[in-house]
């Protein structure tokens, strides 16, 4: 089985475990420790979130402001807007911002959140029924 881990560096571990636990990931203790945690989304998709000191173990390179400027952008899929919604407004509740309003595609609908650290997250959903053919 493949899986995706994608590594991010937060500021501040339990103020990033609890908004990523808010907008729908579930922790595995296993590969978390004070300074790391592992954020569960699916069987093949972790997030694993980590104090700069940490992450800066893993790399020469300086850390990236990504407050104020965009270094990536992350995107996972729901099953329904309605479960957009639920998402970005539980990321919302837990201190994240939405830095733009929902865009409608006509065959998806996705909005945007940003944790803490400005890591921004596009959340959406996609009906395969309603992508545009080429004629």
């Amino acid at each position: 089985m493949k899986q995706v881990f994608i590594n991010l560096a937060v500021k501040d571990v339990e103020k990033s475990m609890d908004f990523y636990t808010r907008i729908g990931f579930s922790i595995n203790p296993q590969f978390s420790d004070d300074q790391t945690k592992c954020m569960v989304w699916s069987d093949t998709i972790f997030v694993m979130i980590m104090s700069h000191e940490k992450f800066s173990s893993f790399t020469k390179k300086p850390l990236a402001d990504t407050k104020n400027g965009i270094a990536a952008l992350f995107a996972l899929s729901a099953e329904s807007v309605d479960k957009v919604n639920e998402i970005v407004e539980n990321g919302l509740a837990a201190g994240g911002t939405e830095p733009m309003p929902m865009m409608d595609y006509g065959f998806m609908q996705l909005r945007k959140i940003e944790d803490f650290d400005g890591h921004t997250w596009e959340i959406f959903f996609m009906d395969m029924t309603k992508i545009p053919t080429q004629e």
